[in-house]
């Protein structure tokens, strides 16, 4: 079987979500990556490291800046010259723009958002959240056509390097006419925090709060364990943080080593946006709240009490 992994990256460093791709359990598939950009050849050795036995670069000026069209185009060209049975993506903003027209272009199956893969013989089952996380379902491919599946971040734990481990490398070329979208403009944050979808601790808050100032108390929780801030919907809503830091099914979804909820209720829609953490800490003064009935560790008690005091452990600890 021939997988081909399709990564991500930003000035010249492979993102966290594609390295974890590495980490699923692809038997013993044939595994080749695709890079698509500009300036890849630093790609192709943490790539091979990574357990790539191929690598494949995909430069143009026009593939510089991403655009769903350019890179379904460009990877449109390349795959059926490659021929692989499966495509895997990580189910980013970036994966699941393009993996949809991916799919639709090339008529391959398609399974979003999965947290397992098996790959046995010919046979792929994925498994990925249904019901707002409630449950899962397992997905079966009953044919032999292309599969198109992305994988959620952080559900995988990514392999250690192997320096010794190093990629055959091609270039491809590809024709890219007629594109009728373009980036004009990229407005960077200023946050300095990690993002709540590649963070490994997540501190998050709820309208509870009560202010944006008030989200002040979270941000020196967050920053004395090195975690990002993530918010609940109502308190988006109510303009106390950006839509960028929504946790939630109308947010974004997330799977920490540990997440930390400071006066979140815990609404079905906020549930399925972090059911999936491996530790789950909730802190309510409502013993009846149903962020309870999922963590696994509980203060009942006043955040604006409780958060102050855990900033001053962990700043005791860190000795800062």
């Amino acid at each position: 079987m021939k997988v081909l992994i399709i990564a991500e990256h930003k000035n010249g460093q492979l993102s966290e979500a594609t390295r974890e791709l590495f980490g699923l359990s692809l038997g013993q598939a044939e595994v080749h990556a695709v890079a698509v950009g500009e300036n890849l050849k630093l790609l192709a050795g943490p790539l091979g490291q990574l357990g790539a036995a191929k690598v494949h670069l995909i430069g143009d000026p026009a593939l510089a800046s991403y655009t769903g069209e350019s890179l379904g185009q460009a990877l449109g060209q390349f795959i059926p010259q490659l021929a692989p049975d499966v495509v895997l993506a990580a189910h980013t903003p970036q994966g699941k723009d393009f993996a949809p027209r991916l799919a639709t272009s090339l008529d391959a199956a398609l399974a979003t958002d999965c947290i397992q893969l098996s790959l046995a013989g010919a046979q792929v089952t994925a498994r990925r959240p249904v019901y707002a996380g409630k449950a899962t379902a397992e997905v079966e491919f009953t044919d032999d056509s292309l599969k198109v599946i992305t994988v959620r971040p952080r559900t995988v734990k990514p392999p250690e390097p192997d320096a010794t481990r190093s990629a055959e490398v091609a270039e491809v070329a590809v024709q890219l006419p007629g594109q009728k979208t373009a980036l004009k403009e990229i407005i960077a944050s200023e946050n300095v925090r990690p993002d709540v979808t590649e963070a490994a601790i997540i501190v998050t808050g709820g309208r509870s709060l009560g202010s944006a100032e008030n989200f002040s108390i979270i941000e020196d929780f967050a920053d004395s364990i090195g975690a990002a801030v993530g918010s609940s919907r109502a308190a988006v809503d109510a303009g106390y943080r950006p839509y960028r830091d929504q946790v939630g099914q109308t947010g974004k979804v997330v799977s920490p080593q540990v997440y930390i909820a400071c006066g979140v209720s815990g609404a079905i829609q906020h549930l399925a946006g972090m059911r999936t953490s491996k530790h789950i800490v909730a802190i309510n003064t409502d013993p009846e709240a149903p962020i309870f009935q999922l963590a696994d560790y509980g203060i009942v008690g006043d955040l604006f009490e409780v958060v102050p005091q855990l900033t001053e452990a962990a700043k005791n600890r860190n000795g800062s």
